[in-house]
């Protein structure tokens, strides 16, 4: 068999205007209530981002809060994704639910979040997950992995049990300015909604051909 062969039908049930919810965040909710009973890694999420002469680059963090101001993740700051987000401003987000057979792409604003927000989130990291902070300079070549267990036991030793947050390192939100709702439907017939809000910051909710 080759590669252009695999396929597979999409059973997925309907996702009509009439059913989902008029705000996206809601209607994001739902969804999520729904498959973190399903799936093991409901949270996470591919990220794109680019640099300013518009090269992308994508890749998994994992969604850490979520409420009307829009979505939030932590990183370093000094990495790829931290530089292009300073630079550009902007974020896509893409959930990929297999379970259920839904994705949902949002498209935003990036943020840093205040710095009590990622302390705060900074302190119920495992210990171990502190201490990795410091030792890695996250997207930088290093010469081996031996360095880079070398850099943590420094920074477990150095720190113990008392980490602090680095300035380097914190959380980003994605502010929507657009939500999208895929559903896989039989016959590549898929159902997708588009939220966008407008001038006076209305949602207003659309259908887009498959």
């Amino acid at each position: 068999m080759s590669i252009a062969d695999i396929r597979r039908e999409y059973l997925g049930q309907p996702l009509s205007e009439t059913d989902s919810d008029p705000n996206p965040f809601r209607q994001f909710e739902r969804w999520f209530a729904q498959v973190r009973e399903l799936e093991p890694d409901a949270t996470e999420m591919a990220l794109a981002t680019a640099t300013r002469d518009g090269r992308p680059s994508v890749r998994t963090v994992l969604l850490k809060g979520m409420d009307d101001r829009g979505f939030v993740f932590y990183t370093n700051y000094n990495s790829r994704k931290g530089k292009e987000l300073a630079a550009t401003g902007r974020g896509s987000l893409m959930f990929y639910w297999r379970s259920l057979e839904r994705q949902v792409r949002i498209d935003g604003r990036a943020e840093k979040v205040s710095a009590e927000e990622s302390d705060a989130y900074f302190a119920t990291r495992p210990i171990e997950s502190r201490w990795s902070v410091y030792a890695s300079r996250q997207s930088e070549v290093i010469e081996s992995r031996d360095s880079l267990e070398s850099r943590f036991t420094i920074a477990r030793q150095e720190y113990g049990e008392r980490v602090p947050r680095p300035a380097w390192w914190g959380g980003y939100r994605i502010v929507p300015e657009e939500f999208e709702f895929w559903q896989g439907r039989p016959s590549r017939l898929h159902d997708r909604l588009r939220y966008v809000k407008d001038a006076s910051g209305v949602w207003r909710r659309e259908r887009l051909a498959p």
